[in-house]
This record gives C-alpha cells, sequence and structure tokens, in this order.
C-alpha cells in the first residue's frame, strides 16, 4: 500500500481482534461493533455488510458467530484492500471482501446462489450531501450521505435478502423516520428501534433500526443501552458488548 495511506495498528473487543486502519482520514468508531452484536444470525448462516470499511463489523460478528460466512462489500479500493488484510491477520477464511458498489455488484440478471444472503448489516455515511468536504477523501466518502444512499441500500437489501431475512441499521436518531419509511416501501416489517444513551437521562443520539423481509409484525422501540456512567467510563452492560463481543441485552 502507499506510504501516503499509512496505517496503524490496534484492537477490538479489548484485544480479541487485531485492527488496522488508515492513520488519516475515517476512524472506526463505537457503531460497527454494537452494530455486529445485534445482527440474529445463526449458526450457518450468511450476512452481508454494506460499506464494510475495514471489516470492523464483520469481524466483531464471526468473532461472536464463527460458524457465519461473511461478505463485505467495500467501494473505496484502498479501504477494501485494508479490509482483506485484516481479514488475513486474524486468520478469518469465512468472510470476503468485495471491492464494489452496492447494489450493482448483486445485479438481477446475474442471481447466484450465494448472492441472496441472511441477513444484511450497514452502518451508512452519516452527513448530509451538502457541505464542507474533508481534506481526506475516504474520509468523505465513508462519511457523506448521498442523497438516495439510504433508499438505495435499503431497497438493495430487500432484493438479495431471503424471506424473514433481517437488514439491521446503525445510524443517528435523525434519520431513523427516514429509514422506517424506505424500509416500509421496500417491504420490510417487524420494525425495532434499539437507541444507544450517551448517559442516563441524555438523549438518544445513535439508534439500531432492524427489520425482517416479508413480516408484518408492528414496529417495537426497546429499551436500549446506557454506553456511559457519569464519569465517562462505559456501563457494565456496554463493556460486556464493546469489549467481550457479547450480543446487545434485550434484543
Amino acid at each position: 500500500m502507499p506510504a501516503r495511506f499509512a496505517i496503524t495498528p490496534g484492537t477490538l473487543l479489548r484485544g480479541r481482534i487485531s485492527y488496522s486502519q488508515f492513520l488519516q482520514g475515517y476512524r472506526t468508531g463505537l457503531e460497527p461493533v454494537l452494530m455486529a452484536a445485534a445482527v440474529p444470525a445463526r449458526k450457518g448462516q450468511h450476512v452481508l455488510e454494506i460499506g464494510c470499511g475495514a471489516g470492523a463489523g464483520l469481524l466483531c460478528l464471526l468473532h461472536r458467530a464463527p460458524t457465519l460466512q461473511g461478505t463485505g462489500v467495500e467501494k473505496e479500493s484502498d479501504t477494501a484492500t485494508l479490509a482483506q488484510q485484516n481479514m488475513v491477520a486474524n486468520h478469518q477464511q469465512n468472510i470476503r471482501i468485495l471491492n464494489a458498489t452496492f447494489p450493482d455488484v448483486f445485479l438481477e440478471d446475474n442471481p447466484l446462489p450465494e448472492q441472496y444472503f441472511d441477513h444484511c448489516m450497514a452502518n451508512p455515511p452519516w452527513h448530509a450531501p451538502l457541505g464542507t468536504a474533508s481534506a481526506h477523501p475516504r474520509r468523505d466518502l465513508a462519511r457523506r450521505m448521498g442523497a438516495d444512499t439510504l433508499p438505495t441500500w435499503i431497497a438493495g437489501a430487500a432484493r438479495i435478502l431471503r424471506h424473514k431475512g433481517s437488514l439491521t441499521l446503525a445510524l443517528p436518531a435523525a434519520l431513523a423516520d427516514q429509514a422506517i419509511f424506505c424500509l416500509s416501501k421496500s417491504g420490510f416489517g417487524g420494525v425495532t428501534l434499539y437507541p444507544f444513551w450517551p448517559k442516563a437521562g441524555r438523549e438518544s443520539r445513535i439508534v439500531l433500526v432492524q427489520a425482517r423481509k416479508g413480516v408484518k409484525s408492528p414496529a417495537r422501540v426497546l429499551a436500549g443501552l446506557v454506553l456511559h456512567e457519569a464519569d465517562g467510563a462505559f456501563t457494565p452492560s456496554a463493556r460486556t458488548v464493546l469489549e467481550e463481543g457479547a450480543p446487545l441485552p434485550g434484543l
């Protein structure tokens, strides 16, 4: 990899996963780890991550459920290369990384069996299309949402998921209404909102939105998870998820 794309070694889940990322530009936050803890995958199922970045979400999910098969789609070529390197560093043979654009990589006129997934997950770009661009193109690509990103990704997931397959989205709370609208339009039901509270009594800024293809169940809002104590330390429940790779409580 060219020197201008310097990477820094690190870990996830308190050292359980080796994880390198770019020194400059977009840096992985809590969202992929929390998202991976929500996917209701069972032994032998196949999970797709849309916009997988350097692979944090897939690595965390398969640490919890090592018998799964994982596929990551990442548009940016250097980031896809880094994701593949992270898979090798963790001796992860059950995950493949595709350097491609979603959903174009899974065309309707080429429906191969492996293109039908049991679960999809995504941590889409959060920021509005307009505004000041980042000095780092990778950071801008990872963070800036196109006008059609969310509806396109949801519609694409609906096309490749099996009946009753799940889609899990890690989103800012401000996008939850748009996500629910797009999910309903694309044939998803059973929408579940799982908020993350920065501290007890604080407004939620991050939510998980999860739904299932082709079901008619009513929507639910769950109790969610408080991330930090008053002093800023992670709560015991948050630590079990972020440091030990446990599934989200109450989901």
